[in-house]
């Protein structure tokens, strides 16, 4: 892993290059003016991934520098939340003092909050014996973290595996349960801006109708959360049992009790929609009850297949969250066929690099 560079000073630059480059990107869908939301320059990064390196009887964190791509020892992580930094240093002091701590360590994972919890996982190509978890606990005790070990077919939590974090969107404040090993947004300070974009989308539609939300890969209910209050019901999807686990913990903590989660992809969906399959896990949810005219999408990289392209046509309104500019062009060449792009924004989660997350909200012709 190459160790980013940062330069405050020429955020706002490259931000602007950014924005003229998605512009152009997009210049033959005749779109309205971007919005753009920016991050903190420095400390924005919650979570992070961190490979150990031996030498002897030492052992540091160890990255590619980007120009000489030759390997460095890291001390300061200036993309990481200001909670890694604090926690990096005194975290190795303590592995290269202990030898159980220390031996066949490679890989340290942070996960933070906003609000300065923190899950530290350490992974070893070794077992991890009743030893490990002794002094795990002390050091866990020492510096006021969470700390789980993993191994091959081992995963030993000697508390919880997950933080709790407190996103503000328009003067509210939501609480999220988040899992150690499952996605969520890196960048928690655009992730409420972009909350807080969708939900005046969502208050904008819903002021001249009521009716229900369908949403797709809704993971740990991070949209899903801030989005219910506006509609009547709402069918959320995820397939993975860990974001679905966290997602009904996520709906309780926020009191949120209209939403109905179904385990199953887009493609199942679609097809439970168009009544060419039965699922069993929609045995308890009667789909003809929902009056659906908004659908909210944040799919992964590979973007909508076909089936969801067509599915997503039917709906009035349409959120689209994208985290590949360039799928979501293949997939708006179809949609646009259908339906108007009205708003369209940038959210720079990953200051410093090529990486864009986009907001889109596209209404029937």
């Amino acid at each position: 892993m190459s160790l980013p560079t940062v330069l405050p000073e020429q955020y706002e630059q490259q931000l602007a290059q950014k924005a003229s480059h998605i512009t152009s990107e997009f210049a033959d869908f005749d779109l309205p003016e971007l919005e753009l939301f920016c991050s903190q320059p420095e400390h924005y990064r919650m979570r992070a991934e961190l490979h150990v390196w031996h030498e002897g009887d030492h052992c540091y964190y160890r990255m590619f520098d980007p120009q000489s791509k030759q390997p460095l020892e890291v001390t300061n992580f200036p993309i990481g939340s200001i909670t890694i930094n604090r926690l990096m240093q005194p975290l190795m002091e303590a592995i290269i003092a202990s030898q159980h701590l220390k031996k066949r360590l490679f890989q340290v994972e942070f996960l933070t909050t906003q609000t300065e919890e923190a899950l530290i996982s350490l992974i070893y190509h070794r077992q991890l014996d009743e030893q490990w978890q002794q002094e795990a606990r002390e050091l866990q005790a020492q510096l006021g973290v969470r700390i789980i070990g993993r191994a091959r077919k081992q995963k030993l939590v000697l508390d919880e595996d997950y933080v709790t974090e407190t996103l503000h969107v328009d003067g509210r404040s939501f609480h999220y349960t988040q899992v150690e090993n499952s996605f969520t947004q890196p960048n928690a300070g655009v992730n409420e801006k972009m909350l807080a974009w969708a939900s005046r989308t969502a208050k904008d539609i819903t002021q001249t109708t009521s009716s229900d939300l369908l949403e797709l890969y809704c993971g740990n209910g991070n949209f899903t959360c801030v989005l219910a209050g506006y509609f009547s019901k709402v069918l959320a999807t995820e397939i993975a049992k860990i974001s679905v686990h966290s997602a009904k913990e996520n709906f309780r903590l926020n009191g949120v009790n209209n939403v109905t989660i179904a385990r199953l992809s887009s493609e199942e969906l679609t097809q439970a929609i168009n009544k060419e399959r039965v699922f069993r896990r929609l045995s308890e949810i009667d789909l003809d009850s929902y009056q659906f005219s908004t659908i909210l999408v944040d799919p992964p990289r590979a973007g909508l297949d076909q089936g969801t392209e067509k599915l997503v046509q039917s709906f009035d309104n349409i959120l689209y969250i994208s985290c590949n500019p360039q799928t979501l062009k293949q997939n708006l060449s179809a949609i646009c066929q259908t339906h108007k792009v009205v708003k369209v924004a940038l959210f720079d989660q990953f200051p410093y690099t090529h990486h864009a997350e986009m907001g889109v909200h596209l209404i029937r012709r």
